[in-house]
């Protein structure tokens, strides 16, 4: 019996790396048509499944479901309890850059733009290819009226999702903004 929980147990060890390689060459993969593909409909179906490996915890099921269940919690504008379920969720994994993802999202959302970014410098110290991170660190940098950091921020999220037009039309408005206050 003994020597079956050591075989259990060594094939656990050696298989959730394997999901992990495997999620990061998939996300490799994804990011090389995402950074080439200039359909936007195609290219959306890349960003889906890109969102769907980030959301998607690597090796615990219930960490998925947490995250699902902050979501839930930040679109009901639940945000305190939404906050509550991204904290434990950083708690149990904090390696897991699309928690804090989240969790930025609802220090926006609540004004704290010092804390969202904050918790957007964790996320793109785990995945530098965040452009969801990119882009909300273009809205605190906005908010925070560090409009050419904002710039910054969208022209890196530009370079990685092309396709993406959000990007352009905030750097636009962002360039007539700072044209509009130096006159």
């Amino acid at each position: 019996m003994k020597k079956f929980l050591y075989f259990i147990t060594f094939i656990l060890l050696i298989s959730f790396p394997a999901k992990s390689e495997n999620k990061n060459i998939e996300l490799n993969n994804l990011f090389l048509k995402l950074k080439t593909e200039q359909n936007i409909i195609i290219a959306s179906k890349i960003e889906s499944k890109i969102w769907k490996l980030w959301t998607t915890h690597p090796s615990e099921p219930t960490l998925t479901e947490l995250l699902a269940e902050g979501s839930y919690y930040m679109s009901q504008n639940q945000l305190d309890n939404a906050h509550k379920i991204f904290s434990k969720a950083i708690e149990l994994d904090p390696k897991w850059a699309e928690a804090w993802n989240k969790r930025a999202t609802v220090y926006y959302l609540m004004g704290n733009y010092e804390l969202s970014q904050n918790d957007i410098d964790v996320v793109l110290s785990l995945e530098e290819r965040h452009f969801g991170a990119l882009s909300g660190q273009g809205l605190v940098q906005s908010a925070l009226k560090n409009y050419q950091l904002a710039i910054d921020s969208y022209i890196e999220a530009h370079k990685i999702y092309p396709a993406m037009e959000s990007p352009i039309i905030m750097i636009e408005k962002l360039k007539t903004l700072i044209k509009n206050q130096s006159v």
